[in-house]
């Protein structure tokens, strides 16, 4: 049984939508995604679908979901967010600008449509687990050049901060993203280097991290906070675990927190309003729901 049938005898022909990946089984967005699905007494099914990163494999999941009449999209992760691009039949602007797709939409003529909606969950996040955070606030500092740092960054700039700081472990990665995001109305994505990261803290009013420094299995951020204010921000986009090293020593110094389940929480919701045209909201009772998968 191949990977396909055994997704459409899980579906069990109701209208359904997965999550594809190579990895794919570490993927917590069925728990969120079937906790929606309950709440709001739909028969559908939400599952993984594992595809390998070659071109060949994802014009198979193309013609897969076009071809199968009760399937409703997919969400990407890696590594998968920008070789879809080329093979889908529409792409929204926001997706475009970022340059990395997470949800594919199936619309009612049958064509593919993909979107982001990774920035959106970002900043719906921080603005619930920080408030009172404000982009005017001061400069933000992000780690990473990869395609959640798009996200991030795109979502920073047109939120209004006044000054981006990015760092990478690869200068020229970081040098690429900033020239591709440099804004046009005089505002600074200044690009420092990784050695000296904790020095671009001063004065930060938001520290975001987008690598996978600190994840499970994954080395831990080495980062000295001294030089961050203490009324500043800090958001570890990882949610495995969910208090990273990072966030237990801004923790210690009063730092807000947010950790990355947040984030992944608010990104799913655009997929699955669209899959099962269906209005849902993030809500505390399916943060647990989530946490307690990943804890088993």
């Amino acid at each position: 049984m191949t990977a396909y049938d055994a997704l459409l005898a899980e579906a069990r022909g109701r209208p359904f939508a997965c999550i594809v990946g190579w990895p794919v089984d570490h993927s917590r967005s069925p728990a969120l995604q079937d906790f929606w699905l309950k709440q709001q007494s739909i028969d559908g099914y939400y599952g993984r679908l594992p595809v390998e990163p070659t071109r060949a494999a994802l014009e198979e999941l193309v013609a897969f979901l076009k071809r199968t009449p009760n399937a409703r999209g997919c969400n990407l992760t890696l590594p998968h967010k920008v070789e879809i691009m080329p093979l889908l039949d529409r792409i929204d602007p926001a997706a475009v600008r970022i340059g990395a797709v997470n949800t594919v939409i199936k619309q009612a003529d049958g064509t593919l449509e993909g979107r982001n909606s990774d920035g959106t969950g970002f900043l719906a996040a921080l603005r619930e687990g920080a408030p009172d955070w404000q982009p005017s606030a001061g400069p933000a500092v992000v780690l990473g050049a990869g395609g959640a740092a798009r996200a991030v960054l795109a979502a920073l700039l047109d939120a209004g901060v006044p000054e981006v700081r990015l760092l990478n472990r690869t200068q020229s990665s970081a040098i690429s993203l900033g020239l591709a995001f440099t804004p046009d109305d005089g505002r600074q994505i200044a690009i420092e280097r990784w050695e000296d990261r904790a020095e671009s803290l001063d004065g930060a009013a938001l520290l975001v991290n987008t690598t996978s420094l600190g994840m499970k299995g994954q080395p831990p951020l080495d980062l000295d906070l001294a030089r961050l204010p203490p009324d500043a921000a800090v958001y570890d986009i990882v949610y495995v675990p969910l208090e990273t090293p990072l966030l237990a020593a801004a923790r210690a110094r009063g730092n807000r927190c947010i950790d990355g389940l947040g984030m992944l929480l608010h990104q799913g919701r655009l997929g699955f309003e669209a899959w099962f045209d269906r209005a849902v909201a993030v809500s505390a009772e399916q943060r647990r729901v989530v946490a307690a998968d990943l804890d088993a």
